[in-house]
Formats: structure tokens, sequence, C-alpha cells
């Protein structure tokens, strides 16, 4: 292992306790609807917050690292992220909510475009993907222990059993104070590549189908503890179901990046999107353990794309990593969660079934945008078509 890929597992590891508080949100989504009395918009829409806030601060963050070199302390960024989504199960003023869930969504904003720009940097064009993928699985699992956390938490106290969340992120945010230097804000990352004008066609592409996909993903993580408990599961046992899915996409992000490292990043993705909707749909269809094992191929399927786009978009503009970024894990991820709000409402004025019939949809949507951007081809030229001259 080299140094450089040690560098990488260490972020991962970063990321991994950063993003432990991202879905806390959809996990107790089920108890404040109950509790709280709040709607499936309403409750859909705290979701919304925390990714809209991110996602606009996250592109800005990039571009200052990009151009100034200035980042926020990791430590930092986990302590905010640990409070202010600790302290949402003692308010019972929605508004005080709302602006808890967007100062925590400051702290998840700090982080990434930094850290995934530091990645990229040390990375090789050759094994971008599979790199990419090893800091990604860091999100990717404290994503998927978050909803056992919070379920276990609330299960045991209620909604103000959230509290208990904070002490983990408050030691480890001390830990990371102690063990990593802080950022030099004087140094401009010297990039890999030169400064270039990125294709603002390809990026525009690329976050626009990844905003698609983010409302699938994030659709399918915000109201799925909700309609296991609504077929008979318990609160703690939707959200481990939950986890299970996201740690099955663990899998699938080595996967999908190896594989695209090996036969085109774009004709991987493309197929990933396409072969994840059936799963979805046996899983809305069915019940018992045909439907759970559907759910966690989906997972497998869909998450698998995710590091793989990531790579793409620093290969198309290697001189703005963290802007790209920043706009890839930020504004890409906030277009998704504006998806969440309308797959609530359409819940709100039907089923919860019917509305999760959007999560489908927006894959469908996201194909040929996918298919537009100007990325090349790997296998397909290689391996089928001709070369022009």
């Amino acid at each position: 292992m080299t140094s450089n890929t040690k560098s990488v597992w260490g972020l991962s590891a970063a990321h991994l306790v950063t993003d432990l508080y991202s879905p806390v949100l959809p996990a107790i989504l089920p108890l404040l609807i109950a509790e709280q009395g709040y709607s499936f918009f309403l409750a859909g829409l705290i979701v919304t917050v925390y990714n809209l806030t991110s996602s606009f601060v996250q592109p800005l963050v990039g571009w200052v690292f990009d151009t100034r070199g200035f980042a926020v302390h990791i430590g930092t960024s986990v302590a905010i992220s640990a409070i202010f989504i600790s302290i949402v199960g003692l308010l019972d003023n929605y508004y005080l909510v709302l602006a808890s869930v967007a100062v925590a969504a400051l702290g998840h904003a700090f982080f990434h475009p930094s850290a995934l720009g530091t990645v990229s940097r040390l990375t090789r064009d050759a094994s971008r993907g599979r790199i990419t993928s090893y800091f990604v699985i860091g999100g990717n699992l404290g994503y998927a222990i978050g909803p056992i956390c919070a379920g276990v938490a609330v299960g045991l106290m209620g909604l103000p059993g959230l509290a208990i969340l904070a002490v983990p992120g408050l030691v480890m945010a001390v830990v990371l104070r102690r063990i990593l230097p802080a950022p030099d804000r004087s140094a401009v990352p010297d990039p890999v590549a030169p400064a270039t004008r990125p294709s603002y066609r390809a990026v525009g592409l690329l976050v626009a189908a990844s905003g698609l996909r983010a409302w699938a993903i994030f659709g399918s993580v915000a109201f799925l503890p909700t309609i296991l408990t609504m077929r008979g599961f318990d609160l703690v046992t939707a959200n481990i179901l939950v986890s299970g899915m996201l740690i099955a996409g663990v899998v699938g992000q080595v996967v999908g990046g190896a594989l695209s490292d090996r036969y085109g990043r774009k004709e991987y993705t493309i197929l990933g999107l396409v072969i994840a909707i059936p799963p979805f749909v046996v899983f809305l269809t069915t019940g018992g353990i045909v439907s759970l094992v559907a759910l966690m191929i989906f997972g497998f399927i869909l998450w698998s794309t995710f590091a793989v786009t990531v790579a793409m978009a620093h290969e198309i503009a290697p001189g703005n990593v963290g802007l790209v970024s920043g706009l890839m894990l930020g504004l890409a991820v906030g277009v998704g969660g504006m998806g969440v709000s309308v797959t609530g409402w359409i819940a709100d004025i039907s089923t919860l079934t019917l509305g999760l019939t959007t999560i489908p949809l927006a894959i469908i949507l996201a194909v040929p945008l996918f298919l537009l951007v100007p990325y090349p081809w790997k296998s397909l030229v290689r391996g089928r078509l001709p070369t022009r001259g």
C-alpha cells in the first residue's frame, strides 16, 4: 500500500465520522410524523433543508479551496454536525428544527470539497475509480451506521434520546483536532493538472443527472423506514434494514469503481442505473424475504455508480477538483433533496407506495442526461466502434 493510498484511507475514516450524522434525519422521520404531527411534506422538507443548505455551501467551499487553499478543520466540521443534529430531538418548534438542521448541514458542507479535492490530487486516472471509491465508502459506512445509532437511541429513550448521538461525534472531533494538523490557509493547493476552464456543458449535464440519481437515493432512504414500519417492522428493525441496503451500497462502490477503471465510467454508470430499476419495483410490489432481498440488490447497484461519476467529474475538470466536488456532493445532492419533498407531497395526496414510484422515474430521467455528457466511451469505442480519423 502506497503512502498516497494510506492517506486516502485516513480521509475515508474521517469521512465515515462526518457522514454518520447525515442519515439521522430520515431515520427519525417516523417519530417526527407520529409524535410531532408533521405531514409527509413537512417531514420531507426537513431533509430538503439539510440537503439544500449543504448543496449551496459546498461549491463555494470547493471554489475557495481551489483558489485560496482555505479549509475548515475536519474536527470542527464533525463537532458542528454532531451538536446540531443531536439537539433536533429536544426541539418542539418546527422552525427551530429547520434552523438546527441548516447549521448541521454547514458542518457537513465544510468537509467534502477539500477532502475529496485532496483525494483527487493523490490519484492517477488509471486507478481513479477505485481510489475514489475508497474515500466514498467511508461516508457510505457512516451513512449506514447512522440509522442504526439513531434507531437505537430513539427506540430506547424516544426523540430526546437523540442527544446521546452527540457524544461519539464530539469525542471524535477532539481526537481529530489532536491527530490532524490545522489546515494551511496560506498555501494554495497545487493541482495535478493546469487549472484550465472546465467544460461547463459537461459539468452541468453531469450535475443534473447526478441530482436525479440523488433524488432516487435520498428519496428511498428518507421514506424506507416509514414504509417498512407500515409493513409491520418496528423502527429499530426498519433502520437496520435500511442500513443493510446502504452497506450493500458500500460493497457496490468498490466493485463499481474497479469495473469503471477497466471497462469505462460512462458505460458502467448507464448500465448500473438501468439494472437498478427492476429490484426497486420488486421491492414495492412484493413482500417478505423477496422484497428485502430486492432492496439489498437495489442498494448495491444504484450506490455503485456514485464514486464512478465523481471520478468522471474530476477528469472532466482536473484543475477545479474542489469546485466540482462541491457541485457533485453538494448541488447534485441538493437537487435530490428537493425531489424528496416531491415524493412526500405525492405520498400525502395518494399513498406512500405511489409516492415511492418517483424513485425509478428519477432514475429513468437520469439515464439520457448521462448519455449526453461529453465524456469518452472506453469499452464501446475500443471493442466495438471503429475509430474515426
